[in-house]
């Protein structure tokens, strides 16, 4: 499952569910101004990764494994094994499919702990590194 170029850099392709009004926002396809979709449904009502260690700064890649089992599994990882087959941390994954930064956590975990993502994780603490911390910073203001 390798996506052309041109299609590399397109937004993630439209949920059947949701309809997106003028403003951006999803709603009820009965046109209210109520999300069709809470994040507790799409993590299963789960709050926290099978991982609790999983940074969000980690780097996450698709693995042979993920390509392979794309056109089985549900929307939501199907949207991010086909964005992460380049690799991208998961606070990019969160930004770039409009997605709390918790349910995209808790997604890209499930994914890693079935063998569908392979995660790096940053070698040098977290605090203790302001450059990190500054980099992840411009990378996501570069994604608005």
């Amino acid at each position: 499952m390798t996506l052309p170029p041109d299609e590399a850099d397109e937004p993630p392709p439209e949920r059947p569910y949701l309809t997106v009004g003028h403003d951006g926002n999803a709603t009820l396809p009965d046109g209210s101004g109520v999300s069709a979709l809470r994040p507790y449904l799409l993590t299963s009502g789960r709050v926290e990764p099978v991982d609790l260690t999983l940074e969000i700064e980690a780097q996450v890649m698709t693995s042979e494994a993920g390509m392979a089992a794309y056109e089985r599994l549900a929307f939501e990882h199907r949207d991010i094994i086909a964005l992460c087959s380049t690799t991208l941390s998961i606070a990019e994954v969160a930004a770039k499919l409009r997605m709390h930064i918790g349910v995209a956590r808790v997604l890209v975990a499930d994914l890693a702990a079935s063998g569908y993502l392979i995660v790096r994780r940053p070698s040098l603490p977290q605090t203790q590194d302001p450059n990190l911390i500054e980099r992840v910073i411009r990378g996501l203001e570069a994604i608005r």
